[in-house]
C-alpha cells in the first residue's frame, strides 16, 4: 500500500472546531494501526506540517515530519500549495480541514460544509473568494472527496463542489470529551450555580445567531437564569457590533477542554441557535456529558441530534424561552434528555470515524491501481 500523508497544516494555529476534528481522527486513525484493525499490510503514515508548526498532536506510531521553504508566509497558504505537493509527491495526501494542494490529484479532501455559499456574511470576501476558488478544483481533481453530514453533502452537491458519487459522508466523534475530567470548582468560581445557567458557543458569525438567545434572555421570564458565552469573542465585541447584551449574560473567555466539560454538566442546558451546520459537535459534546441540548432545526442538527435535543425556530425568541423554561421547571424532562442524549451522543466515537476513512482509503488505493492498470493497458 502506497504512504499517506495528513496534511499538518493545522498545526500552526490555535485549534478550531475544524482542526480539532482533524486531530481526533488522526489519533483515531493511529489507535487502529496500534490496534492492528486495519486489512492488509500497514502503510507508512506521515503528518506533514510547515516548520512553523508549535503544535504537535500525540501520537506513536506516525511520524510528524516539519519542512517548507513556504512556511513562514501568511496563513500558510503557500506551503499547502507548493510544498506540499513535492512532501507528499509519492504519497496519498488526506487533507482534513477544508482545504488542499490543487495540484496533488492523489488526494482526499474533507470539506466540512458550504457555508461561505449559504452564509457569506459569515466570512471576509477574501476568505470567500479563495474557497469558492479552489473548493470546486479539488471537488473535480481529487480521487474523494469526504464530508460530515448528509446535509453537507447535499450541499456541497447543490453548489457544484463534487457530484454525489464523489461524496463520502464520515461523521464527527464527539467523545474525545470524555477523556477530559471536569475541572472541580471552576462552575463555582465564576459564581454560577449548578441548573441556574445556559451554556453556548460565543460567536459574532452571522449563521451562528446568538443574537436570538440575547434576546430571548432579556426576557423577564429567563431574568433569574444566566446565559454563559465561552469563546474569544466578549461583550464590548459584540456591543461594538451593535448587539444588545443583557445583563444576565456572562462571558467566561477562552476556556480549556476540563473547564468547558464542567460548564456542561453543570449546566441546565447547552443552546446552539445557529442557522446552519455542516455537523454541529457542541450540542453532541453537551449531549454525551448529559447536559440537554436545545437546538434549531437548521443544517445538520436534527440530523445529527435526532429526537435527544429539543428545538426552537431560530428566528423566535419565545420559542427558546419557552423550552428553557420547559427543562428548568420539569426534571423528568431534564432526567429524560440526559438519558437520550447521552444514547444519541453515544454513536458518535472517532473510532467509528476513522474506521470508515480506513475504508475510504482502502477504496481510493484500488481505485488507483485500477486507473494505473488500465493507463499501462492502453499504452500497450
Amino acid at each position: 500500500m502506497k504512504p499517506i500523508v495528513f496534511n499538518g497544516k493545522f498545526l500552526t494555529v490555535a485549534p478550531t472546531g475544524v482542526h480539532r476534528v482533524a486531530e481526533e481522527l488522526i489519533q483515531a486513525f493511529e489507535r487502529l494501526m496500534v490496534n492492528c484493525q486495519l486489512v492488509g499490510e500497514l502503510p507508512e503514515v506521515t503528518v506533514a506540517a510547515p516548520t512553523t508548526a508549535e503544535r504537535k498532536p500525540a501520537l506513536s506510531l506516525i511520524r510528524l515530519i516539519k519542512q517548507g521553504f513556504a512556511s513562514g508566509l501568511p496563513r500558510e497558504f503557500p506551503w499547502e500549495q507548493i510544498n506540499l505537493p513535492w512532501i507528499a509527491r509519492n504519497a496519498l495526501l488526506i487533507n482534513l480541514c477544508n482545504m488542499g494542494p490543487i495540484f496533488h490529484p492523489d488526494s482526499l479532501t474533507m470539506i466540512h460544509d458550504a457555508q461561505v455559499y449559504l452564509t457569506p456574511a459569515s466570512y471576509s470576501l477574501g476568505f470567500r473568494l479563495w474557497y469558492r476558488l479552489i473548493q470546486p478544483l479539488l471537488g473535480r481533481t481529487n480521487r474523494r472527496i469526504l464530508t460530515v453530514s448528509e446535509y453537507s453533502k447535499v450541499q456541497l452537491v447543490r453548489y457544484g463542489i463534487a457530484p454525489a458519487e464523489k461524496i463520502t459522508v464520515i461523521y464527527n466523534g464527539c467523545d474525545h470529551v470524555l477523556t477530559h475530567k471536569p475541572a472541580p470548582g471552576f462552575v463555582a468560581e465564576r459564581g454560577l450555580e449548578r441548573g441556574g445557567y445556559v451554556v453556548a458557543l460565543s460567536s459574532t458569525q452571522a449563521h451562528k445567531n446568538i443574537r436570538v438567545l440575547f434576546k430571548a434572555f432579556s426576557d423577564q421570564r429567563l431574568s433569574h437564569l444566566t446565559l454563559v458565552l465561552f469563546g474569544a469573542t466578549n461583550r464590548e465585541t459584540f456591543e461594538n457590533l451593535g448587539f444588545e447584551v443583557p445583563a444576565n449574560v456572562r462571558f467566561v473567555g477562552r476556556i480549556n477542554d476540563a473547564e468547558l466539560s464542567a460548564l456542561m454538566v453543570e449546566a441546565l442546558a447547552f443552546a446552539c441557535p445557529s442557522t446552519t451546520e455542516g455537523f454541529g459537535l457542541p450540542p453532541l459534546e453537551a449531549m454525551i456529558l448529559g447536559c440537554p441540548s436545545i437546538i434549531s432545526p437548521c443544517g445538520a442538527l436534527p440530523e445529527v441530534c435526532g429526537d435527544a435535543a429539543l428545538q426552537a425556530a431560530p428566528h423566535t425568541p419565545d420559542q427558546w424561552v419557552e423550552q428553557v423554561l420547559r427543562l428548568a421547571d420539569d426534571q423528568g424532562l431534564q432526567a429524560r434528555l440526559r438519558e437520550k442524549g447521552r444514547q444519541r451522543a453515544g454513536l458518535f466515537t472517532w473510532d467509528t470515524a476513522a474506521r470508515k476513512l480506513a475504508e475510504v482509503i482502502g477504496l481510493t488505493v484500488l481505485d488507483a491501481s485500477l486507473e494505473t492498470s488500465a493507463s499501462a493497458t492502453k499504452s500497450r
